[in-house]
């Protein structure tokens, strides 16, 4: 299809003068860019079924109109190839969406950044990792789908660090955030299908959070071990007193425990939300909640989460090593939760 693109051109000499234009007029992460040329911006958009001026997203809060001709350049920039093109505009189109609410992690001191979960078929397709070092280097899919997710919000949102994103201190997230579930070992159906999709769907869900917390547990062989070492670390950390939803992200030797024992994922968040609790006298003790300690704060008990469904349980990392992590959301619910969309093939 012929495709008329409205963006504004600049013309330079060679492909280091393209990049240096990127970086004097702010449009990257602090990393070099792929030049967004207008070959690679068509086929990006005609990777993804969709017109340049299609509204991909509107941000209330800033009154932004995100068009899939906007999306498919930083998609270029960050590196992804045109197949990649329909998981980033899903993420985009969940980054509006009145329950994320967008205006708040993005401008928070809290330094969250978007974490993303791809499910379905579409995965495996573009070898997106659900294995070793899925939160590290190396996987062209993971880094770059996550990193044009963050250069929209940057080139497009306005979402500049000191400017409109006010974080404190941040994480590395903020350059790319994105994994896939290991559907195929895991002890659970895929986690899109809590969302109301079925296995064979593909959808991206994403959570304003921050970075993954590690725990350590080579003791054990029964879930409850396991999830008591995970609820030890949980109960009092960044997100304590404030019931954000959690992601809580299980490797491969966690996850044989789970499927020997025959463990559902709503055992897993009924028996977290029972036992990842600390009193109210602790969170007051540690300032995490406000007032003085009172005798019935000694027994109060506070759970990490409002309710189990919001703790977000994925298989997801390496079959070797007794590593898992846990990763708290932003805030409060009130202030943002996830959110899980479809993802639109051509």
């Amino acid at each position: 299809m012929e495709m008329e693109l409205k963006s504004r051109r600049h013309t330079v000499s060679d492909l280091g003068g393209a990049m240096e234009l990127c970086f004097t007029n702010g449009w990257t992460d602090g990393l070099p860019v792929v030049p967004a040329t207008a070959d690679r911006i068509k086929a990006m958009l005609e990777s993804g079924g969709v017109e340049p001026a299609k509204q991909v997203a509107f941000i209330e809060n800033r009154q932004v109109s995100v068009t899939a001709e906007k999306v498919a350049i930083n998609a270029v920039m960050a590196g992804c190839k045109p197949e990649y093109m329909p998981v980033v505009l899903a993420a985009v189109e969940a980054l509006a969406d009145p329950l994320y609410g967008y205006h708040g992690p993005a401008t928070s001191t809290g330094g969250s950044a978007v974490f993303m979960v791809v499910n379905g078929p579409i995965a495996k397709k573009l070898d997106i990792n659900s294995g070793n070092n899925l939160f590290g280097p190396g996987w062209r899919a993971n880094a770059t789908i996550g990193r044009a997710v963050r250069l929209v919000m940057r080139n497009v949102i306005g979402t500049l660090p000191g400017e409109l994103d006010q974080s404190s201190q941040g994480h590395p997230g903020k350059y790319t955030f994105c994994i896939a579930e290991n559907e195929k070992d895991s002890p659970w159906p895929p986690f899109h299908t809590t969302r109301g999709f079925k296995p064979d769907q593909n959808a991206v869900t994403i959570l304003a959070a921050s970075g993954p917390h590690q725990y350590v547990n080579r003791l054990s062989a029964t879930p409850e071990g396991v999830l008591d070492t995970a609820c030890a670390c949980m109960r009092i950390c960044a997100a304590a007193g404030r019931h954000p939803q959690y992601a809580m992200v299980f490797a491969g030797e966690h996850q044989v425990i789970m499927k020997k024992a025959g463990w559902s994922r709503e055992q897993v968040q009924q028996y977290v939300f029972e036992h990842a609790t600390a009193t109210i006298a602790e969170l007051k003790r540690c300032n995490s909640l406000p007032g003085p300690v009172t005798p019935e704060d000694e027994k109060k008990l506070f759970p990490v989460v409002e309710k189990p469904q919001d703790l977000l349980v994925i298989a997801a990392g390496g079959q070797a090593g007794v590593q898992s992590c846990f990763i708290p959301g932003w805030g409060s619910k009130n202030g943002s939760q996830s959110v899980t969309k479809a993802i639109q093939l051509p």
